[in-house]
């Protein structure tokens, strides 16, 4: 079903502001002049078509207590899928794409409290077909969060405009009854008239006792926002675009800090760099084609001044789902080994 005008309106909205009151459908339908069912059908609609992949609180994994890293792997072509399929059997595995590139897998791994992030990546080690790996953990974020522009015309200019988001920095270690709340909190969130109602009688409180932890978890950073987050292919986001950029190590705090300011910039990291690997500085963008990725690209580069620059595509993607906090499964590789 193609979509309006109202329904690209109406998703740039939910990518980034969700009403945290009973009836948030409600609000959000007055914004748009529309009755809730409208609203609802039209988000329903959404979700059929794969446009709206989840709606649901989005989690800081650091600030939960959990290791993650982003994994390079150079794999035999012929072995790629193999190795692909494997990987994604890790409950710790959410993004999982192949990139044109030697290092032509990428993952995402994210590890709980307690366990050793270098101890699982090793687990894969006994899979053929792997002949390097790099470990890439964050050494420092500049940006997370991707905003996915659905309306033509209305595109932000590529420009660093963007202000960060102020949390209130206390410390946080996830007790029993907040695990409980993450667990209801990460799950998608239904399109009925009060859609916390059930978490809220799940977790023996009211609905705004639910809602007031939501905001208080946004307010310290433990969860980074509750919104929709949308499949960038089915919404015509085509081109998934890593830029990898070379930056000298006394720039990298004031380069990371202005890409993280461009709008079309939706993740930014400082990352290791290796002898085969001398990219410092991450950053994700996503656009309808690579031509335009190409294009803004080069627009970024010239306002930030940076000459040694990748980008890497994602020409296959095998795995794109959200890390479930707190619901762990142990992971042995060698039970998916044929024999």
């Amino acid at each position: 079903m193609p979509m309006d005008v109202l329904d690209k309106e109406i998703l740039n909205e939910i990518q980034w502001t969700f009403p945290l009151v009973p009836e948030p459908y409600v609000e959000m339908a007055k914004k748009f002049k529309l009755s809730d069912d409208e609203l609802m059908q039209r988000l329903a609609a959404l979700k059929k078509t794969g446009v709206i992949r989840q709606l649901s609180a989005i989690f800081d994994t650091r600030k939960l207590g959990y290791k993650s890293a982003l994994i390079a792997m150079s794999i035999e072509p012929e072995k790629l899928d193999y190795v692909a399929t494997q990987v994604n059997k890790h409950p710790g595995v959410s993004h999982n794409y192949e990139r044109n590139h030697e290092y032509n897998l990428w993952f995402t791994l994210a590890v709980p409290p307690g366990s050793d992030l270098k101890t699982e990546v090793d687990k894969f080690s006994k899979l053929s077909g792997i002949k390097k790996v790099r470990l890439l953990p964050t050494i420092k974020l500049f940006k997370i969060g991707v905003k996915l522009d659905m309306v033509e015309g209305k595109e932000a200019e590529v420009k660093p405009t963007e202000e960060k988001k102020k949390i209130r920095d206390v410390s946080f270690a996830a007790t029993e009854e907040d695990k409980e709340y993450v667990r209801e909190l990460q799950k998608d969130l239904e399109i009925t008239n009060r859609p916390f109602l059930k978490s809220a009688q799940k977790l023996g409180i009211t609905e705004e006792q639910l809602l007031d932890k939501v905001k208080y978890y946004e307010e310290i950073g433990v969860m980074r926002r509750f919104a929709a987050i949308l499949r960038h292919r089915d919404a015509g986001f085509v081109a998934n675009g890593m830029i990898v950029w070379n930056v000298p190590s006394e720039k990298i705090d004031e380069i990371g800090s202005k890409l993280g300011a461009f709008p079309q910039v939706s993740h930014c990291y400082q990352r290791p760099v290796y002898q085969d690997w001398p990219y410092s500085v991450f950053s994700m963008i996503h656009c309808k084609s690579q031509g335009d990725a190409e294009d803004m690209a080069k627009e970024i580069q010239k306002q930030i001044g940076i000459d040694e620059y990748k980008i890497l595509f994602s020409s296959r993607e095998f795995k794109k789902t959200r890390v479930e906090y707190f619901v762990e499964h142990e992971y042995a590789i060698e039970g998916y080994i044929p024999a």
